[in-house]
């Protein structure tokens, strides 16, 4: 009979952290933001799955992982609202754009950012997860740890209030 492996196993802990680390992290940055905060809350996720190493199966590693993070931002977040900012530091690669364009660009930034703002938390996540991540509604499902069905339904409700957001505003 051949002995089950254990995230308890150190080559079994390696290879989820390798494959979930990066995911882990971008997941963590689409929430707060911060990149030192995300890294700090990443870590603190993969020392829970050590210290519960003989609890979790590998292959539920990934969900309590991000289950594990997304608690822990959820609780040091209760009283702040989570802002995107991804238009800052954003590099024009040709600078020779008018300037009514980059004036447009701007409002256009900032009216997403506030769509991006009004969305719910669950909106949001599976959103960025869907569209910056590129992550299937499957792979959103698993990370989540909600029905496929969900995950699309959580998707196309971010897009239709953008979309309604975004041209209101």
């Amino acid at each position: 009979m051949e002995k089950e492996k254990t995230v308890c196993e150190e080559a079994v802990y390696d290879a989820i952290y390798k494959t979930q680390v990066q995911s882990l992290r971008n997941f963590m940055y689409f929430k707060c933001r911060d990149r030192d905060t995300s890294y700090d809350l990443v870590q603190e996720a993969f020392i829970k799955l050590w210290e519960n190493c003989g609890k979790v199966a590998p292959e539920k590693a990934k969900s309590f992982l991000f289950t594990v993070a997304n608690n822990m931002f959820l609780n040091t977040a209760a009283h702040q609202k989570v802002r995107y900012k991804f238009a800052e530091g954003f590099v024009h690669e040709n600078e020779q754009h008018s300037p009514e364009f980059l004036l447009e660009e701007k409002q256009f930034g900032e009216k997403l950012q506030n769509a991006l703002d009004s969305l719910t938390e669950m909106q949001r996540t599976a959103f960025l997860m869907s569209r910056v991540e590129g992550l299937k509604y499957r792979e959103i499902a698993q990370t989540l740890d909600i029905s496929e069905k969900a995950a699309g339904k959580r998707v196309l409700d971010a897009l239709e209030n953008l979309r309604k957001t975004i041209y209101r505003l």
